[in-house]
């Protein structure tokens, strides 16, 4: 099956970006055997290769899987893949807006169609950002998460390999911080304790995924600070990977010295940051 994306897109530039792809994927096979990942349905989980047609102002993926799914599951389905690959982002509005921006204008046509890739939903996403967290060595940081995924998540057999899905809140709940320490190599015991209390806030009721998901940035960015294990910068991380094109820089110093995203923003634009008034900055 396909789905449309809002132009312009051009998928292939993402296979640069190491950060999108997990510990099984190898981008330069992406290109040519497409990419394949687990996707969370409402009862199971299954594998979905993806491939892009390669045309930045006529964008369009196809799927294929090995399951054969019924019509409401390839729905389901659609709603993790858009949101992985940004199909419902438009870029247009943000691109007649900042095409004479000295610091983006240039971007924008260097890296035309460009849209961020995220995990199929935000549990993934954060998961993902709290384990790789201050981790500088990627490959380590990638097979903790990996580990993770195949202590907890569904097995997924492709013929001639087994894929771990994510693991969702309900699964993730059944580990122990010291079980997932001891997976080698795991994370430390307290990005455990952080992601099996971020699991429990969810199926508790305490946190709503789906109102994180869709909430104003401004929202989103104090809610989603309050998670243990969620730090200012990854606030505005996981901000980015919503399927909204709008967010918020909240101005974050620490000793007199301005932190996360808002930092490198006034630093691009040839600005003090750690002198910058939140009116100057609007």
């Amino acid at each position: 099956w396909t789905l449309k994306s809002i132009p312009p897109h051009d998928w292939f530039l993402c296979l640069d970006i190491e950060q999108y792809f997990d510990h099984e994927h190898d981008p330069e096979r992406v290109f040519e055997e497409g990419f394949t990942r687990p996707i969370p349905l409402e009862n199971r989980d299954i594998l979905v290769t993806t491939f892009f047609n390669g045309d930045p102002d006529n964008p369009e993926f196809h799927f294929e899987s090995p399951e054969s799914l019924s019509k409401d599951e390839i729905e389901q389905a659609n709603k993790s893949l858009a949101r992985i690959l940004g199909t419902n982002i438009d870029l247009r509005p943000f691109y007649d807006q900042a095409s004479n921006d000295p610091v983006l204008g240039p971007l924008l046509t260097e890296y035309y169609g460009f849209k961020r890739m995220a995990r199929a939903n935000l549990f993934e996403d954060t998961v993902n950002r709290i384990i790789q967290m201050r981790l500088s060595h990627k490959p380590t940081a990638k097979k903790m998460v990996y580990n993770v995924r195949k202590s907890y998540g569904s097995l997924l057999n492709t013929g001639s390999d087994n894929i771990p899905a994510w693991p969702r809140p309900h699964q993730l709940i059944k580990a122990t911080p010291m079980s997932i320490r001891q997976l080698d190599p795991g994370p430390t015991k307290r990005k455990g304790e952080f992601i099996i209390g971020f699991a429990e806030d969810l199926l508790s009721g305490e946190r709503d995924l789906h109102h994180l998901e869709t909430c104003q940035p401004q929202v989103f960015y104090d809610t989603i600070s309050k998670v243990r294990g969620v730090g200012p910068t990854s606030a505005q991380q996981l901000m980015l990977f919503r399927e909204r094109p709008d967010a918020v820089f909240p101005s974050n110093k620490k000793k007199g010295k301005e932190k996360g995203h808002r930092r490198w923003i006034i630093l691009n634009y040839g600005g003090d940051p750690d002198n910058t008034s939140e009116k100057e900055f609007q």
